[in-house]
């Protein structure tokens, strides 16, 4: 059975509907993603199941006794304590017990204490062990170090936190509260890789219900089974992220078919109603304008739209780089008046055409780097050689090129001069801002309109070297995706610092590694995958030694062979359109489960109506369990054989 239905749901603000008549139901230990474009109403969703905010129409309802924690986006304001005092809130229960036994082995000291109080004592010891009365401490522990807390953190007061850390401590607390359900907005942000895959271990261990809302796509990847679409009508996908964007291109590719076939189909009879009315064929004319008049009324497809594409980035160079773009010598990066480097580096390279994606914790000097590459800090000692014919990108991850006094048609004019007004609004209608928009101060952007306002001044640079600072951060999925495809068509070199595992996944030829328990950067050479993979394995392959600057200054560049596939073209287009065929099966079958068990919810008064309701709820999830096998079977093969 589900633990929370919602029927019918609405929200608007004013006159303007965010969305309408959304109606599902989360079930036990559901693993759910809420996808879609920024403004769609995904975070107001969440709000409203949350309880924080009341629906326009439509109604939620909740299992009897659901207990419920929500992560907002925001930085939320805590109460005076410290960290530790404000986790150990999670445990009241327990301490209350603790309290309870202390007083009854005082009570247990004196000869003449009644056997009641031993009694009271068994039972009171029994509950604490069992609800972990003598772990608790290592839990919160074991929480805190996972989402990035130091030990000197524990003590601080709330109010001494930064924004980000206390948003971090109320996941802290949610996660040792353990709810039946978990209202997730964002909760990646603020943690760096290392938390945010703690996380996902935690979540994958956990027993309750999750629904997120992230723009983290990899992190979806780990911990989605079920991705809901919101366009903003509800669509809802198998699978996780990846799976997500293979069937939403199956889908529309579907039903973009069946909405051609059936206008060519009305083409027909109403030429052939035109042709035939008034004649001796009148009667036969007559059936078909009828026949033609119900499907309009009645089952007329309206076109598929298009996926969302937010802006439209073509990155391109004007001129070739040499082969060796970067070489470092005996490097430390760092500042001079700190007395010591953030870390030494091996003697790097970096090849044109290639990717690097540098990671590490926050704090580690990993944009330090990029801007000692930049030469707008000394190295702390050593040195870095660029190569020939190079001019360089950079984008920062504070913006800071922009200025925010300027207009965003002034922005786009200090990057291209010579191009005119009407070129200039052409060119920034291609990344989302259109109308008055253009004429809008950069200070009043939100986070994601910098973004993209800054990928425009990025590719008016025609630069064959970017060095890329959290490029995707602010960005929702949709305009992620863009940039994704816009790099991975980029013909020239990229140093990329990124915690989007899923775009260094993607791009990535090599990963250079901030250690700074060791103060050293580690060069891996292989995609993100194969550096997982390589974490994990016992014995780690010897790096291999960095050629000379002349050899590569001769060494051509080696395309990446592509992994082999083992399924034909025909095979994966029949299996993808069986796999439609499939989704649309469970989709209907789901929506009506979701409408009996809201039925169910609020059961009818006559006994037999309820009986029923129940036979055909069962029914339904019986006639699901092979199609659900079937899709997931299709859909791992699917994504088995991607190249």
């Amino acid at each position: 059975m589900s633990i929370l239905t919602a029927q019918n749901l609405s929200k608007a603000f004013g006159p303007v509907d965010i969305f309408e008549e959304l109606t599902f139901a989360i079930p036990r230990r559901a693993r759910i993603a809420i996808v879609g474009p920024n403004g769609v109403g995904k975070t107001t969703l969440l709000r409203i199941l949350a309880g924080v905010d009341e629906p326009t129409r439509g109604s939620v309802h909740r299992a009897r006794g659901l207990s419920m924690g929500y992560l907002p986006q925001e930085a939320v304001t805590l109460r005076e304590g410290t960290l530790w005092s404000y986790c150990l809130m999670a445990f009241e229960g327990l301490l209350s017990q603790a309290d309870e036994l202390k007083s009854l082995e005082r009570e247990m000291q004196d000869p003449n204490c009644p056997p009641e109080v031993l009694q009271r004592y068994g039972s009171v010891l029994s509950r604490f062990e069992h609800g972990g009365g003598y772990t608790y401490t290592h839990r919160i522990q074991q929480t805190l170090a996972g989402l990035g807390f130091a030990e000197t953190d524990y003590q601080r007061p709330l109010t001494q936190l930064s924004g980000g850390q206390r948003t971090r401590a109320v996941l802290a607390r949610l996660l040792l509260d353990e709810p039946d359900l978990l209202l997730l907005d964002e909760p990646s942000n603020h943690l760096d890789i290392a938390a945010v895959e703690w996380l996902e271990a935690w979540l994958r261990d956990w027993n309750g219900a999750v629904v997120i809302v992230s723009h983290d796509r990899y992190f979806l990847d780990q911990t989605a089974s079920q991705v809901w679409e919101m366009t903003p009508a509800l669509e809802v996908y198998r699978g996780n992220y990846t799976a997500y964007l293979t069937q939403r291109e199956a889908r529309y590719t579907r039903r973009l078919a069946e909405f051609e076939a059936q206008t060519e189909y009305i083409e027909k009879q109403e030429d052939y109603i035109r042709r035939f009315l008034g004649t001796q064929n009148n009667n036969q004319a007559r059936g078909r304008q009828r026949r033609l008049e119900r499907l309009l009324a009645d089952s007329r497809l309206s076109a598929p739209k298009a996926n969302i594409r937010p802006m439209r980035l073509r990155l391109s160079l004007a001129g070739r780089s040499g082969d060796l773009v970067l070489r470092s010598y005996d490097l430390q990066v760092g500042y001079q008046d700190e007395g010591r480097p953030l870390f030494h580096a091996p003697d790097l390279v970096l090849k044109r055409g290639e990717c690097v994606a540098v990671i590490g914790p926050n704090g580690a000097g990993k944009t330090t780097f990029l801007k000692t590459i930049l030469s707008q800090i000394p190295p702390y000692a050593g040195r870095i050689v660029l190569g020939a014919s190079l001019k360089v990108g950079y984008f920062a991850q504070a913006h800071e090129g922009l200025d925010p006094r300027l207009t965003l048609m002034e922005e786009i004019n200090r990057a291209a001069p010579s191009m005119l007004p009407a070129e200039a609004r052409s060119y920034l209608a291609k990344y989302g801002f259109t109308g008055d928009e253009v004429f809008a101060k950069v200070q009043t952007l939100s986070g994601g309109e910098r973004g993209r306002l800054a990928l425009a001044k990025l590719a008016l640079t025609d630069a064959n070297l970017l060095l890329l600072d959290e490029p995707t951060n602010h960005l929702d999925l949709p305009t992620q995706e863009v940039l994704q495809n816009a790099l991975a068509d980029y013909p020239g070199t990229i140093l990329l610092v990124t915690h989007d595992r899923y775009l260094i996944d993607a791009l990535a030829s090599q990963i250079w590694e901030m250690d700074p328990s060791a103060s050293a950067l580690k060069v891996f050479t292989g995609t993100y995958s194969e550096y997982k993979l390589a974490q994990t394995s016992p014995v780690q392959p010897a790096p291999e030694e960095a050629p000379a600057a002349e050899e590569l200054s001769a060494a051509p560049v080696e395309a990446q062979t592509p992994a082999r596939k083992t399924l034909s073209r025909n095979q994966r287009q029949q299996m993808q359109k069986k796999l439609g065929a499939l989704e649309a099966q469970i989709h209907a079958l789901e929506a009506e489960s979701a409408l009996h068990e809201a039925q169910l919810a609020n059961p009818p008064a006559d006994p037999r109506k309820t009986a029923h309701l129940a036979e055909n709820y069962n029914r339904l999830r019986a006639e699901l369990e092979p199609l659900l096998a079937e899709w997931e079977r299709l859909a791992t093969t699917l994504q088995e054989d991607q190249p």
